[in-house]
């Protein structure tokens, strides 16, 4: 077949690289042969520049490195490196995951510590130990493994997902597919265009969610992968994704305590902070809600036990006291040293702290409140469920639109947000007013 079969074609695009041969050619094709050939460094990708006939083999692609525009270039990628998922054990899988199915980042393979590694890039070539990243260089029946950098495991696997079956585990986050047109046919808008849809899903904000091209992905926990439309008059649509017949290896298993925000934990704490009882989750009483446990099957919505099914600081749940919808709930930390860190990574280095007041329409106003005046928990400013909006960090970048802190970005009468219930789109937040008595 062609010699570019085997690549990724994106023109105008200049790589940053550190390992790269120059190469006078007189096309494309005999770029890749010089790739192909290539013996200082295992070449990944090439760049041809079509006015000085220019070629560029390189060490690295554009999921380990930074990309810039650049009108005459044409950038190849090897498919095989930017494939995020495994066909069978994953022993051929080159993919960047560094990372095991708890989160725990992989030591590099030509590394000693913490553990001393009996699979290395010296005694096993073929198997392209590069970096930290997920391999399988012995066959192992389970999939990619990597040794980690947490002293007590020596080792542990990533979850790898599957490449033949284009499927979705779960709610299709994962999903590295390249169906790219919605369940009524229209074909998707690309990630990286602002037209005919201007919006926040860039790869600057969503680095880790895979937006390539205009492939159907979900990097704001929707029900299944979504995209931005080709058609002016329809701004998104879901796609049509089958689900995967086995559910994810992985998607039972998780932990017992506390670790970063908690998205993994499936402990069977019920009660929140304060002392009240958490609400079932597949209850819509006293409390209405869109997390189901059938349409989020990975999210571990088991009874009533507090979860972090959305990204929040810590888990939380609904309770079952009418007047209080939702609290966080106090669950221990895996590390009794890592609730200080967390807390302090999570606070803004503000001096003097910011009022808990707002003055005027409180378009200054930089607090931490993220409640309704009804009580509702307000949806985060960067994501899109349950309510799709343009309100986004990017587009307002100069007014703090943080977590899902109440603020007020278009001059409404006072701060307000979009909330977490899908019936209520937006109210005005629980902040008091301060003793502006200059405006009176």
């Amino acid at each position: 077949g062609d010699a570019l079969d085997d690549y990724l074609r994106t023109d105008g695009v200049w790589i940053l690289t550190r390992n790269k041969q120059f190469y006078k050619t007189n096309n494309e094709e005999e770029c890749a042969e010089k790739c192909e050939a290539e013996r200082n460094f295992k070449c990944r990708a090439f760049l041809f520049t079509r006015k000085k006939l220019e070629c560029l083999t390189l060490a690295e692609n554009a999921k380990m490195t930074v990309t810039f525009n650049s009108m005459d270039t044409v950038l190849y990628e090897k498919k095989i490196y930017l494939l995020q998922c495994k066909k069978g054990i994953g022993v051929d899988y080159r993919g960047t995951e560094a990372k095991t199915w708890r989160g725990i980042p992989c030591q590099k393979w030509a590394e000693k510590t913490p553990h001393n590694p009996n699979y290395t890039p010296e005694k096993y070539p073929s198997a392209e130990l590069d970096e930290n990243y997920c391999r399988n260089p012995d066959n192992d029946e389970k999939g990619p493994w990597c040794y980690t950098t947490d002293p007590a495991t020596r080792f542990d696997y990533c979850n790898i997902p599957e490449c033949e079956a284009q499927c979705m585990q779960c709610n299709g986050e994962d999903y590295h597919g390249e169906v790219s047109r919605t369940e009524s046919g229209l074909e998707c808008q690309r990630w990286d265009a602002q037209k005919p849809h201007a919006h926040g899903f860039t790869l600057k904000h969503f680095p880790g969610k895979d937006l390539r091209m205009n492939y159907c992905r979900n990097p704001d926990g929707e029900l299944r992968p979504w995209c931005f439309t080709a058609s002016p008059t329809k701004r998104w649509e879901y796609c049509n994704i089958p689900r995967c017949n086995t559910r994810s290896p992985v998607s039972g298993m998780g932990s017992q305590c506390l670790s970063g925000k908690g998205e993994d934990y499936r402990g069977r704490i019920a009660v929140t902070e304060s002392g009240n009882a958490c609400q079932h989750w597949n209850t819509q009483f006293p409390h209405k809600h869109g997390w189901i446990p059938d349409r989020y099957p990975c999210k571990g919505l088991e009874e009533n036990y507090c979860r972090n099914p959305d990204g929040e600081k810590r888990p939380w749940c609904y309770t079952i006291n009418s007047s209080v919808r939702w609290e966080y709930c106090a669950i221990p930390h895996c590390d009794g040293t890592e609730q200080g860190i967390v807390g302090m990574s999570n606070m803004p280095m503000q001096v003097p702290l910011p009022e808990e007041c707002y003055r005027g329409k409180g378009q200054s106003y930089r607090g931490t409140t993220s409640i309704t005046a009804s009580g509702k928990k307000c949806q985060a400013w960067n994501s899109m469920f349950p309510h799709r909006h343009e309100k986004t960090p990017d587009i307002f970048p100069n007014v703090d639109l943080r977590d899902n802190y109440c603020r007020n970005p278009d001059g409404r009468n006072s701060p307000w947000c979009f909330t977490t219930d899908p019936s209520i789109t937006w109210e005005y937040c629980r902040v008091r007013r301060c003793d502006d008595h200059t405006q009176e």
